[in-house]
């Protein structure tokens, strides 16, 4: 089985290398690295002519911006079996393509995710399901990370890869919940997720970035992204209520505690997730033309 992995990537240099160091310790080796480089500036060219010990194929694409574009963009270059989208500033443990391989073979899993862990293995950034299962429309919320799925190529072809008015740097309001979309897409198409805890790769845990103001429009715009894709894939009105419960539950004790910046945040993802859901439906392509 071949890996093809593909990075999007803007303004790094240093995570890119932890990242490539990181790859470099992998004890399974059949892997390609794509990197989509959305600079305006040529300063990666040296980067990649480094000496790294798996093929490496840059695509420079200065003036576009937005992670799902630059990861359509490199995934049709893969020549992979499955393709997985690394994060340009995450890494992943010396033995997890090793892992994911395995399960990928013993499941025969169309797709597969894993979690975000601290260097001691416990979850960030996100709830994630605590036994393994298959992916569905209940869990896809708590199984999914957009760095830790593998999707076996063909699924890509099938359902066009992401929606590219989703996610970190897309031209819409919607910063986020793009891995939910394109495996919620998939599943109606009939792919194979399965979900393993076991499988986890290292992130900066920004649960512990000091709210700032910079931040909280940052967790607004990632929850306009979680509401988007509540509202195209038909969650219900329950569901909504259920995802802006959450950060309210949590206002008063931080009012109590004096925490006002964090009382701003949970205040900036309940609204961003009403805005989300309740923003006008995207045209379809034959309106647009």
């Amino acid at each position: 089985m071949k890996l093809s992995l593909v990075i999007s990537t803007l303004g790094r240099t240093s995570d890119l290398t932890k990242l490539f160091e990181s790859l470099t310790a992998q004890t399974f080796h059949d892997f390609e690295v794509i990197i989509v480089d959305q600079n305006d500036e040529d300063f990666l060219a040296s980067f990649v002519q480094s000496d790294w010990s798996f093929p490496l194929k840059r695509i420079h694409t200065p003036g576009q911006r937005g992670a799902s574009r630059g990861r359509n963009v490199g995934w049709r270059e893969a020549r992979g079996d499955f393709v997985l989208f690394p994060d340009d500033d995450c890494w992943y443990p010396a033995d997890f393509l090793s892992k994911a391989v395995k399960l990928l073979e013993d499941l025969d899993a169309d797709i597969l995710c894993g979690r975000a862990a601290n260097m001691s293995g416990e979850s960030i950034n996100g709830r994630f399901e605590k036994t393994p299962q298959p992916v569905s429309r209940q869990n896809v919320f708590t199984t999914q990370i957009e760095w830790m799925i593998f999707f076996r190529r063909e699924v890509l072809q099938k359902i066009e890869g992401f929606d590219e008015d989703i996610g970190v740097g897309a031209s819409t309001p919607f910063q986020a919940c793009e891995g939910q979309d394109i495996v919620l897409r998939a599943l109606s198409c009939g792919a194979k997720a399965f979900y393993d805890p076991d499988l986890f790769g290292h992130h900066e845990d920004i649960s512990k970035v000091r709210p700032d103001r910079a931040n909280i429009i940052k967790a607004r715009g990632y929850a306009r992204g979680l509401g988007r894709v509540l509202r195209l894939h038909e969650y219900s009105a329950a569901s909504l209520f259920w995802w802006l419960m959450r950060p309210l539950a949590k206002i008063p004790l931080n009012v109590l505690r004096g925490r006002f910046k964090k009382t701003s945040e949970l205040g900036a993802i309940f609204f961003g997730r009403a805005e989300g859901y309740l923003a006008p439906p995207p045209q379809s392509k034959s309106a647009a033309e």
